[in-house]
């Protein structure tokens, strides 16, 4: 069903979080694959990779253009990206399926994105006081996720390589008419 893309930057820590919110995922059958994108050169990606189950993908090149080699490499219908560290609750699942059923259903093509929620360990700051403020002007961001069919994707676009706002980018593209922010939280580290 879903193709899960993360780009690494090489981070072991933030990455092993990340994949242990997708394993509910993947044992429900939600989750087909998981794409561990990485521009780092020193092994470290490759390793979790191999030792969880996930494909891997050396990538030389900008973020924009790693995330673009992450969903061509894809084999799901749908795509879900998420950022190194972005950890999901658990009704993730139930409520991504719905999600792509009813999509799938219907005449007009949406993108889901997941609520934000500040991690609780973290110390509040007046930095997360102005994204709070941007994103209720401006909606979601990047780091919230993106769940995507891969055919909507490829008519947007995708991650223009040389844009180095390219999430921004695609998101502006979506449109706020043709996003829908899901009730399940995504705790970004």
């Amino acid at each position: 069903m879903l193709s899960v893309i993360i780009p690494t930057e090489g981070v072991e820590r933030t990455t092993v979080a990340t994949l242990a919110a997708l394993v509910p995922g993947a044992a429900a059958g939600v989750v087909r694959e998981v794409l561990l994108v990485d521009r780092a050169d020193d092994g470290i990606i490759e390793r979790v990779a191999d030792v969880s189950g996930c494909r891997f993908l050396a990538f030389k090149g900008t973020r924009a253009e790693a995330l673009a080699a992450g969903a061509r490499q894809a084999r799901a219908p749908w795509l879900m990206f998420l950022h190194a560290g972005a950890v999901l609750d658990s009704g993730w699942i139930e409520e991504t399926s719905q999600f792509i059923e009813r999509v799938s259903a219907g005449d007009r093509p949406r993108a889901g994105m997941f609520s934000y929620a500040r991690s609780p360990d973290a110390e509040a700051k007046l930095r997360d006081g102005f994204k709070y403020l941007a994103r209720l002007i401006a909606g979601p961001s990047a780091e919230q996720g993106l769940v995507i069919a891969r055919d909507h994707y490829e008519r947007l676009g995708g991650h223009v390589p040389d844009s180095r706002r390219s999430e921004a980018w695609l998101l502006r593209q979506l449109g706020r008419s043709s996003r829908t922010l899901l009730r399940s939280r995504i705790i970004v580290a």
